[in-house]
């Protein structure tokens, strides 16, 4: 009897991504950058990395309840995430989340489900967003990866983009009343393929890849401004008259 040979997951068709909505632009452009950019002094590096056009499975840490509104400011396309069902009930929030590209699961859904949802964004060329911990993390860092990433990228042929949230967890974490006016940065590393195969150990490679990546860029740190060199002969000394060698 001949064996099933497990096959690499296949590239996706470069599908067109949706083109965001006036919604999103409206909220992307009046609320999120006057926020991210002014008031919380951010900053993203690695914008380059960032494959405009086709299916993507973002992967992130996660702080803070801000984070998903700024990944998708930041990478300058939309990411869906997945969100409660209940709040596309409400009828202006349901509206807002819609057009910024969530996407319903139900409460009490199975993972398997989930999985389900997401891989149909994929397959319409979404970017999905996906935090590799599950939750917030009280420190910000990829401590405990799951593989649900890993497994979208293998069901789709999606490559896996790791991106570093800097600071969110201090300036509104878990467990936090109040936010404070700190600095938050992205760091966008570089895509990752997807995983040869659905298998355990394939997973488990691409997951740990991700957390690899991620807390690398976490730990450069904030994005320092390059200084410009300073001019030849900036800061010398006029000559000495009396000795025009010096």
């Amino acid at each position: 009897m001949n064996q099933a040979i497990s096959r690499p997951a296949e590239p996706p068709a470069l599908l067109r991504t949706p083109r965001p909505s006036l919604t999103y632009w409206i909220i992307s452009n009046l609320l999120v950058l006057p926020i991210y950019r002014l008031l919380l002094r951010g900053a993203t590096a690695g914008n380059v990395n960032v494959p405009m056009e086709g299916a993507l499975v973002v992967v992130a840490n996660h702080g803070s309840h801000l984070d998903p509104p700024l990944l998708g400011h930041a990478l300058g396309r939309p990411v869906a995430f997945m969100a409660k069902a209940e709040l596309f009930r409400v009828p202006l929030l349901g509206r807002i989340i819609r057009a910024c590209g969530a996407y319903p699961v139900a409460r009490g859904a199975s993972d398997r489900e989930a999985i389900r949802t997401a891989t149909a964004r994929l397959a319409e060329g979404w970017a999905t967003g996906v935090f590799i911990d599950g939750t917030r993390q009280v420190d910000g860092r990829v401590n405990t990866p799951q593989p649900g990433a890993a497994l979208l990228a293998a069901r789709s042929g999606a490559p896996l983009l790791p991106v570093a949230i800097i600071n969110s967890y201090r300036v509104l974490g878990s467990g936090s009343r109040r936010a404070r006016l700190l600095p938050i940065h992205i760091r966008i590393g570089t895509p990752i393929p997807a995983p040869a195969s659905r298998k355990r150990a394939d997973l488990e490679l691409a997951t740990r890849a991700c957390q690899e990546q991620i807390n690398a860029l976490l730990d450069q740190g904030l994005i320092r401004e390059p200084r410009l060199a300073p001019a030849k002969g900036a800061g010398a000394l006029p000559p000495n008259p009396s000795n025009p060698d010096r």
